[in-house]
């Protein structure tokens, strides 16, 4: 996941995604703040909007309307998105083309209800995971990979957009009771979109009840930032499941993760971007409460922790695999072990069920299984029939 460095500013209306090395830049032409209204694509009399372009003023979905994604949706800075309960948003089958992008400065008001969730969807007869990108929005909290304290910027390799700064508190809006289904859309193999990309997104935005389901890449993935976000379940996402990276130091709590044949971590986690360097000088810290990891077989690692990452994992239940926490570092720039004989790296109230091995060590550090867990068999998990119940699919 390389980054380029700009300094503050930088809105340019272009792809991005979780970048993966080796990759050249797209560049999406913008097609403009026109829609194309027909009265297709639906029941007779009912309107169709074709939505993309970048949006310099506020965009309010009609739930008469049927919205079509035909190409990138942009919210410049100073504008709010809002789509109302129990909207389907959909998008054409077009890959990585099709996507919704809260830039820096613009926010997303999506607030479904458990009986009314907003769905943001495949336009394809018969969907597939990547049928489009997803969701990315790009905030100004501090990020790992610009000096602390800075309003420095990164920039996303794969399309330049801003992200990242130093107000731990910013908002990019607020999502609540709200599916991703078959995003992840593929550049050329090599580079792809998540389900939620959220970069350097900050603690003053809301994100609770959030389904992804069915993605070709990362079901969510955090580059820095401070955002607080619950009740999350993940399904069948064919790469992580949950990424972060960059500095993030925010709390993850409640999670269900469900993985189909196809699939690689529950979760995977950097301290910081090793494609660059540490420029702030800390390491991604969050905590994560609550979490219920189901595999759909054992020859798989559940937890990936790495590059000097901290983090405290509590009340966790890992179902079915060769690998519970595989630990990688080095006594160099990704002290993973120190952060374990520090405590600040951890599981508290774990429950291990048909895992081959609960801890794997290639810290480079020396410490015991009873160092990094403790209280196993503890754990209980989240309670995803209480509260996923009305607005999730997929959940065995």
């Amino acid at each position: 996941m390389k980054n380029k460095f700009l300094s503050l500013g930088i809105a340019a209306a272009l792809l991005f995604a979780c970048e993966k090395d080796n990759t050249p830049d797209i560049v999406i032409n913008d097609n403009s703040v026109t829609n194309n209204v027909s009265g297709g694509g639906g029941e007779p009399g009912e309107t169709t909007v074709n939505l993309s372009g970048v949006y310099t003023e506020n965009l309010t979905l009609d739930p008469e309307v049927n919205y079509i994604i035909t190409g990138p949706v942009l919210m410049a800075s100073g504008t709010t998105l809002n789509i109302p309960a129990g909207m389907t948003i959909k998008a054409e089958p077009v890959g990585v083309n099709a996507y919704i992008a809260i830039q820096q400065g613009a926010q997303i008001n999506a607030v479904g209800t458990a009986s009314d969730p907003i769905i943001l969807t495949s336009n394809a007869d018969s969907p597939s995971s990547g049928d489009w990108g997803g969701l990315v929005m790009c905030g100004r909290a501090p990020i790992n990979s610009t000096p602390d304290g800075s309003e420095d910027t990164a920039t996303s390799e794969i399309g330049n957009l801003s992200y990242g700064g130093n107000t731990p508190s910013d908002n990019s809006g607020n999502l609540q009771y709200l599916r991703i289904e078959y995003a992840g859309g593929a550049i050329d193999g090599n580079a792809e979109l998540n389900g939620l990309s959220l970069y350097a997104v900050g603690s003053g935005t809301s994100i609770d009840f959030v389904q992804v389901y069915e993605g070709s890449d990362d079901g969510i993935e955090f580059f820095g930032g401070t955002v607080n976000v619950s009740h999350i379940v993940i399904v069948n996402a064919e790469d992580d499941s949950m990424d972060w990276t960059e500095g993030y130091t925010g709390t993850i709590t409640d999670v269900y993760i469900q993985h189909g044949l196809a699939h690689d971590k529950a979760f995977e986690c950097d301290g910081y971007n090793t494609d660059f360097s540490n420029e702030g000088g800390y390491f991604s810290a969050p905590n994560v409460t609550n979490l219920t990891v189901v595999s759909a077989n054992d020859a798989s690692e559940a937890i990936r922790l790495r590059a000097g990452t901290q983090g405290i994992f509590t009340n966790v239940v890992l179902n079915d695999f060769d690998e519970g926490f595989d630990l990688d570092g080095d006594t160099g720039d990704n002290p993973t072990g120190q952060g374990v004989l520090d405590g600040v790296l951890g599981v508290f109230d774990v429950t291990f069920n048909n895992v081959t091995t609960k801890l794997k060590n290639d810290t480079g550090f020396t410490f015991t299984e009873a160092d990094f867990i403790s209280g196993d068999g503890n754990g209980t998990g989240t309670d995803v029939s209480t509260w996923g119940t009305g607005w999730t699919v997929g959940i065995n």
